[in-house]
C-alpha cells in the first residue's frame, strides 16, 4: 500500500569528516558500502519498500556525485507516475538572503514550498548516512494509533553507552516526556535514531516560528523537539528492533562491512522480501583463479582474484594478484592489490593500487587503517 500522504525528506548534506579521505570529494551518503552499494541506498530502498512514493534528498557538501546518483530514481523503483526522488540542494530565495542549510530543521524549512506542493499530510525525516532496514509504514501506523503530533524512532542501547546519544525518557505508554542530549547520567537507554514522523501542518508552524528565532540553532534535536515538549504536544517513541549502524568513522564503516560476513547478521542483504536496490554496474562476472583461496568473503562482479582473500569485502572490479593476501579488509571499486602484497585490517579506497610486495595494515592494530593514496609502494 502506498503511503501517498507521507513525504520522506532525507538529510544528506553533512561533511562526514571523520571518514577522512573517503569524504574529501564525496558526500558521506555516497560512500561505498557492502560490496556494491552506497550508504544512501539504504534509506532510499527503505522508502521504496515502505510504499513511500515521494522522496526529497537534501544535499549540500560535495554534492555533485550524490545529486547525479539519486536523480536516477529508477534504481529504487521510484520513477512511476506521481512518484520520484527530488534533489533539493540549498538555494537562494527572494528577500531571504539564505544560502547554505543552517541546521537540520532549517533544511526542511527552506523546502516548505516543496512539501506544500506535494500536499504532505505527514513528513518523515531521515538521515542519509545510516545502515539499516526499516518499514516506515509500520512507524506511521504507530504514529496514527497514538494520535501523535510527532513520533521518534528509538533504539535501546547499553546504558553505559547512552551518554553518547540523544536520550528519550518516556512514561509507561511510551509517550516521550523528556529529551536529553548526551546526558552525563542518562535516565533511560532509548536513543534517538534521528528518524521522525511529524504531522505536517503542526511541524510547519514550528518551523516558521523557528526560522524567525535569532537564538535558534535550527536543529530538530536542539530546538524543534524541545519546543514540542514545552507545548505539551504528543510525542511518542517508536521502538526499533533490528540492525542499525551509524557508519560515521573508519572503524564503524569497517565493522558494518564485516558484520555482513557473519552468517547470522541481522541486516541480511540476501532477504528477497526487503531488497536493497542500487545501481547495477555493467561488468563481467567475477573470476577466481586456479591458485586463489577465498574464505568467507563478499566478492562482487568484475573482480579478478588470483591470491588469497579471507574474511573480506571486495567491491566491483577489484584485482588481487598472485600470491597476494587480503585479510579482514574492505577493498573498494577498481582497486588493485599487486602480486605478493599483504593487506590486513584495512579499508582500501577506490582506484588505489597497492604495489607488488607492499605490506599495509596489521592484524593487531587497534584501529582500521584507511589506504587512500592512489599508489602504495
Amino acid at each position: 500500500m502506498k503511503q501517498n500522504n507521507m513525504v520522506a525528506m532525507i538529510l544528506a548534506g553533512g561533511r562526514g569528516s571523520r571518514l577522512l579521505d573517503l569524504t574529501k570529494k564525496v558526500a558521506k551518503p555516497a560512500v561505498y558500502f557492502g560490496g556494491k552499494y552506497r550508504i544512501i541506498d539504504f534509506p532510499l530502498s527503505n522508502c521504496a519498500n515502505s510504499g513511500i512514493s515521494v522522496v526529497g534528498v537534501l544535499t549540500q557538501y560535495e554534492s555533485v556525485l550524490l545529486n547525479s546518483y539519486v536523480a536516477r530514481d529508477h534504481h529504487w523503483g521510484l520513477d512511476a507516475r506521481d512518484s520520484g526522488v527530488f534533489v533539493l540542494p540549498p538555494r537562494e530565495k527572494d528577500k531571504t538572503g539564505l544560502g547554505l542549510y543552517r541546521g537540520t530543521a532549517d533544511a526542511i524549512t527552506q523546502n516548505i514550498d516543496f512539501l506544500d506542493q506535494m500536499e504532505a499530510e505527514y513528513v518523515l525525516i531521515l538521515s542519509g548516512d545510516h545502515i539499516y532496514k526499516m518499514d516506515y509504514a509500520k512507524m506511521l501506523a504507530h504514529h496514527k494509533a497514538n494520535n501523535a503530533d510527532a513520533t521518534i524512532a528509538v533504539l535501546a542501547v547499553p546504558l553505559k553507552e547512552a551518554s553518547r546519544f540523544g536520550i528519550m525518557n518516556t512514561d509507561e505508554t511510551d509517550r516521550i516526556i523528556e529529551f536529553e542530549e548526551k546526558p552525563a547520567k542518562p535516565k533511560s537507554n532509548l536513543a534517538s535514531m534521528g528518524i521522525y514522523i511529524f504531522n505536517y501542518k503542526t511541524l510547519r508552524k514550528y518551523l516558521t516560528a523557528d526560522e524567525k528565532d535569532p537564538n535558534s540553532e535550527h536543529d530538530f534535536g536542539k530546538d524543534i523537539i524541545p519546543a514540542f515538549l514545552r507545548d505539551n504536544k504528543v510525542l511518542t517513541a517508536y521502538r526499533f528492533k533490528g540492525y542499525w549502524k551509524d557508519v560515521g568513522t573508519i572503524d564503524s564503516l569497517w565493522e558494518a562491512n564485516m558484520d555482513l560476513l557473519n552468517p547470522d547478521n541481522e541486516l541480511d542483504l540476501g532477504d528477497s522480501q526487503w531488497k536493497i536496490y542500487t545501481e547495477d554496474v555493467p561488468t563481467p562476472p567475477q573470476f577466481i583463479g586456479e591458485e586463489a583461496v577465498v574464505e568467507n568473503c563478499y566478492i562482487n562482479q568484475g573482480c579478478i582474484v588470483n591470491g588469497n582473500v579471507k574474511n573480506s569485502v571486495l567491491f566491483t572490479n577489484v584485482e588481487v594478484g598472485s600470491g597476494a593476501q587480503v585479510v579482514d579488509s574492505v577493498i573498494m571499486p577498481n582497486a588493485v592489490i599487486g602480486e605478493g602484497a599483504k593487506v590486513t585490517r584495512c579499508i582500501v579506497a577506490d582506484n588505489v593500487e597497492i604495489s607488488p610486495g607492499a605490506v599495509v595494515g596489521h592484524k593487531d592494530s587497534e584501529h582500521i587503517e584507511l589506504i587512500a593514496k592512489k599508489r602504495v609502494k
